[in-house]
């Protein structure tokens, strides 16, 4: 008896408390500077505000890219169960503040987010031994999402979708290039025999067939105005698939027959995104696809250590730039760099309309990147776990309460966001 009334006291007592926060500020800032407690679930608490149709701003270059919300009793329950940080400001700071950031001379401005992106993350159904971090990241700060693979893209799903991931794949049909170091184990038999059994399935003669094909609906997806994101071997992989569309790049250990002894002079770079005259690894044996990807050049080049492995991010102008100034928005400027099967993007082979974003400079990498393709937008980020330096196969998940202020994997979120901001045009 006394404990459920001592409870019921409590209960009250928290109920209270919110109210009068409501009743005091009828608006809450949620700072995403050094202060925030939580970065990452902020990200989920700005999604679930925009499914309750709540009015949020996001404040490109204030305070680590704050946001302004419409508060409520349980906006704040949320943000108090989630270890959230929020200061309270009434309706009448708020206009003070969008005037002041609306200042033309003030490198600031504030977005209005306008709905929940519908999200999918293109993975299988038996996930590989090792971990995908957009999936983490996105569980984490409890941001709902579907899982979609070949069969699912072939019928026509993607076109429910705003924003879409590539989990850690490879879409030239040569199964990460594995072949040399994991043939032999389980889940790599395992998922060639899924494979092979799926592009039979939809009637497509070679895996790499099939893959061009989910490579082609995934263009013809961000074409249409849909927004894709990509990490680790899913970048230059797709790109190669895409520029290789006819050709034969697969050795026999791969897709049963020879390659084309030419394939590497047929490429054509315009049907890429990102990337052009490159130079392919036609050897079955090596653990890489071209040299897009620095992961087998730059360890030899550079004394390279997790100390100085580090990656810029650009600042934007929020006004003039909108796009990336939303997609670089941090607490951080200078970036803990991270391995990958792709490590980092080698600039001389990147696009000259490709918008590069974070750079590591003294190894001539670029490290994220982000360009337009029809009414859509595609970003490509290298490395596979921002939080776990040379994160290998087979190697436990990510623990993201422990890096709950991570400013890499802050890149990830801000990816999720951007399709709900009302967009203005990238100015030139």
């Amino acid at each position: 008896m006394l404990r459920a009334f001592v409870n019921k006291i409590l209960a009250l007592t928290i109920g209270l408390f919110f109210l009068l926060q409501f009743t005091k500020a009828a608006q809450i800032i949620i700072p995403m500077d050094a202060g925030q407690k939580n970065h990452l679930k902020a990200y989920g608490i700005a999604y679930w505000c925009l499914t309750q149709n709540t009015e949020v701003y996001w404040l490109l270059n204030y305070r680590g890219g704050s946001f302004l919300i419409q508060s409520s009793p349980e906006l704040l329950r949320k943000c108090a169960v989630r270890g959230v940080s929020t200061e309270h400001i009434s309706d009448a700071a708020k206009q003070t503040l969008l005037d002041d950031i609306s200042n033309p001379e003030v490198n600031q401005d504030a977005v209005k987010l306008e709905k929940a992106p519908k999200i999918a993350v293109y993975t299988p159904g038996g996930k590989q031994p090792w971990d995908d971090a957009v999936t983490l990241v996105l569980t984490y700060a409890e941001i709902p999402y579907d899982e979609i693979y070949d069969e699912k893209v072939y019928q026509g799903v993607l076109k429910n979708y705003d924003w879409l991931h590539l989990h850690h794949e490879d879409f030239t049909g040569q199964y990460g290039k594995f072949y040399a170091g994991y043939s032999h184990t389980a889940w790599y038999q395992k998922e060639v025999y899924e494979n092979e059994a799926m592009a039979k399935k939809l009637g497509f003669g070679k895996v790499s067939k099939l893959k061009l094909h989910t490579a082609h609906n995934i263009r013809d997806f961000v074409f249409s105005g849909g927004f894709l994101f990509a990490m680790c071997s899913a970048t230059d992989s797709y790109d190669i698939a895409l520029a290789a569309e006819g050709i034969d790049i697969c050795e026999s250990v791969f897709d049963h027959d020879p390659a084309d002894p030419q394939a590497a002079s047929k490429l054509d770079f315009k049907k890429g995104f990102a990337f052009e005259n490159y130079q392919l690894s036609m050897n079955p044996f090596e653990y890489e696809y071209s040299n897009i990807d620095t992961y087998s050049t730059r360890a030899l080049k550079y004394s390279i250590t997790q100390r100085n492995d580090r990656f810029i991010l650009f600042d934007f102008s929020a006004k003039w730039d909108p796009v990336p100034s939303m997609l670089c928005q941090n607490h951080e400027t200078n970036l803990q760099a991270f391995w990958g099967q792709t490590a980092a993007f080698n600039k001389s082979v990147i696009k000259k309309n490709v918008l590069i974003m974070g750079e590591t400079k003294a190894f001539n990498e670029a490290r994220y990147i982000h360009g337009e393709f029809g009414q859509g937008t595609w970003t490509y980020y290298a490395g596979h776990d921002p939080e776990d330096y040379q994160h290998k196969v087979e190697d436990p998940p990510t623990d993201l309460a422990l890096h709950p202020n991570s400013p890499g994997y802050r890149l990830i979120l801000n990816n999720v966001l951007f399709p709900a901001a009302k967009k203005k045009k990238q100015k030139t």
